[in-house]
C-alpha cells in the first residue's frame, strides 16, 4: 500500500520523493505497520537503505515547539558529522547510527539542491 501522499505533506518531501523516483527509480517503502509515518528508500542492487523519510515533532530533534515536520535521514562520511550537525539545519540521525547518519528537516531550512546532493552522496555511501 502506497500512502506517500497521505503521510508526507511538505513541498520538500514531495520534491525529494520526485527526485529519487526520477534519478534512481526507487519508491518509498513503508516497512513497519506499527510506524506508518516512517518509510525508506532502498538500493535495488544491495538492499541497503540510503534515505529514510519520517514525520515527527521537531521537539524530538531538540528544537522547541510541537510543530510536526517531515524529515529525511541520510548517510554521510563519519568525519563530516561534527562539521555538519548544528542543531538548526542538520541534526544527529534520528533513530539511526549517529556516527553515519544525519537528519534534515524538509521545511526549507536547507536548500533542496543541497538535499539532492546529499541524497546522491548517501546513495553512493550505501555501496560500502
Amino acid at each position: 500500500m502506497d500512502n506517500t501522499d497521505d503521510v508526507f505533506k511538505s513541498e520538500g518531501a514531495r520534491q525529494v520523493i520526485h527526485y529519487v523516483r526520477e534519478k534512481y527509480q526507487d519508491e518509498l517503502q513503508f516497512l513497519w505497520e506499527r510506524f506508518p509515518k516512517n518509510a525508506v528508500f532502498i538500493r535495488h542492487d544491495n538492499d541497503k537503505w540510503y534515505a529514510a523519510l519520517l514525520v515527527l515533532q521537531k521537539k524530538k530533534l531538540g528544537v522547541d515547539g510541537d510543530e510536526v515536520v517531515d524529515i529525511i535521514n541520510l548517510r554521510v562520511w563519519p568525519e563530516d558529522i561534527g562539521a555538519l550537525v548544528d542543531g538548526k539545519r542538520y541534526f544527529p540521525g534520528f533513530h539511526m547510527n549517529k556516527k553515519y547518519w544525519i537528519t534534515i528537516c524538509l521545511d526549507g531550512s536547507v536548500p533542496i539542491e543541497e538535499i539532492f546532493r546529499r541524497i546522491d552522496m548517501s546513495f553512493a555511501l550505501s555501496l560500502r
